[in-house]
């Protein structure tokens, strides 16, 4: 095949650029700083309060993200049937993009007298912006040639950097000008959400709709994501270099996300770092990421895309140890600005080993829907056992556990080379 038009992959790629903003303002920076400040022990010194039990702030945040993926991995499915059987993948695109907007503008209202509407709006940001994404990245096989996806992959995510860099710096300010006062952040909420519908407009009107002769007219749409499931993996287990491969991203899925969702929780409960310096921080890490993506992608072309992953997951592994450690705001910054580098290039580089690793179909939804259930299974793992572990000792010990998720990837990518260089070294007949 050969890859679509400039305005197709230039608008493909803006919805990084539009979307992005929610993964740096809300999850990373704004929406944590804003809810540490409401949910302190000050304002809850017996801790948060939520169906009849008392949890601590963040561990109960984490609960709440995590159930929010798992209503994600169980939806993929269903959604992504629907969109085939209809043809219209867009449309749910869109969908969930305006309903992660939206609940981005609602935690406008959310304040010490609504920690659930919050919680809930968080959650609900959580399955737009993810929701989007499983029928987003399905399109990176339609409209990219092999070759060309790495690049294009990796354009999307330096794009989206640089928008929530701007977004970002945009909500900075307004804390400068109003310190002191909670409305700079929910300000910032109200303007994610804005600039996530508008932004994703040119995305909209750039990607092409599936023709009537590519539609599928199969009955049960309901439960036929999940027969389309069953179907991809009777492939993948077929197929031992993408099985090893998925099962390497699994566990090490975990741990990545999971450290991008709860890295600047650490920075505010064991350094105290105001938000000033951490809204510095997440300008740091999306900087460098945006490195990071396009220097793991042309790694890639060098040594190949699983050596280029066993080095990144080898580095997030220190990034856990070190992180253990942290002392000092020195430290953190050091950290965030590693966490940066390789944070961007795990997330291009895993996408496009994905579409290069996956058979010649059609059926690109069902395979990616496959993928992103698989991710979101992971995440939904991963944050449950760093809010327990949390909950139970400390947030320090949470941050080590996660060491354990790469060191299974690690060696799962290791099965994954082996396995790929024996199939290259067989003569063909």
């Amino acid at each position: 095949m050969q890859t679509a038009s400039k305005k197709v992959i230039n608008g493909w790629a803006m919805y990084d650029w539009a979307n992005s903003v929610y993964n740096l303002v809300i999850t990373t920076t704004f929406f944590p700083a804003y809810y540490a400040a409401i949910t302190s022990s000050k304002n809850f010194p017996d801790g948060i309060v939520f169906l009849g039990r008392h949890f601590v702030n963040t561990e109960l945040k984490d609960y709440v993200l995590a159930f929010g993926f798992l209503v994600i991995a169980f939806l993929s499915p269903i959604l992504s049937s629907i969109a085939d059987y209809k043809g219209n993948k867009k449309n749910f695109m869109r969908f969930f993009c305006y309903l992660g907007a939206i609940s981005c503008c609602s935690m406008f209202f959310f304040d010490k007298d609504h920690i659930t509407l919050g919680l809930m709006c968080f959650m609900f940001a959580g399955i737009g912006f993810y929701g989007s994404q499983v029928f987003y990245n399905s399109y990176l096989p339609e409209i990219a040639a092999e070759a060309d996806r790495d690049r294009i992959s990796a354009k999307g995510y330096s794009l989206g950097y640089l928008g929530s860099v701007l977004m970002q710096m945009i909500g900075f300010g307004l804390v400068i000008a109003m310190p002191d006062n909670p409305l700079p952040l929910k300000l910032t909420f109200l303007l994610v959400g804005i600039w996530w519908v508008c932004f994703a407009q040119i995305t909209f009107r750039a990607l092409p709709i599936s023709p009537k002769s590519e539609r599928k007219t199969k009955k049960h749409v309901l439960i036929n994501g999940f027969h389309e499931l069953k179907i991809v993996w009777d492939q993948v287990t077929h197929m031992p270099v993408l099985k090893r491969f998925l099962t390497a991203f699994f566990f090490y899925s975990m741990g990545v996300q999971t450290v991008m969702l709860v890295a600047i929780d650490f920075g505010i409960k064991e350094l105290k770092l105001p938000d000033q310096k951490l809204i510095i921080t997440a300008v740091i890490i999306q900087l460098v990421a945006i490195a990071g993506a396009i220097s793991m992608s042309k790694l890639s072309a060098k040594f190949g895309n699983i050596k280029v992953l066993l080095f990144t997951v080898l580095l997030w592994i220190g990034v856990c140890i070190a992180g253990y450690y942290i002392t000092t705001e020195t430290h953190f910054y050091i950290i965030a600005s590693l966490v940066g580098l390789v944070m961007g290039g795990i997330q291009s580089l895993s996408r496009s080993t994905y579409s290069k690793l996956m058979p010649e179909t059609k059926d690109t939804a069902s395979f990616f829907s496959f993928y992103d259930v698989t991710e979101k299974l992971a995440i939904v793992i991963g944050l449950f056992t760093f809010g327990f572990i949390e909950g139970i000792s400390s947030i320090r010990n949470s941050i080590l556990s996660l060491v354990i998720f790469f060191v299974i990837g690690f060696f799962l990518l290791i099965l994954t080379s082996a396995k790929q260089r024996q199939l290259q070294e067989q003569p063909k007949n």
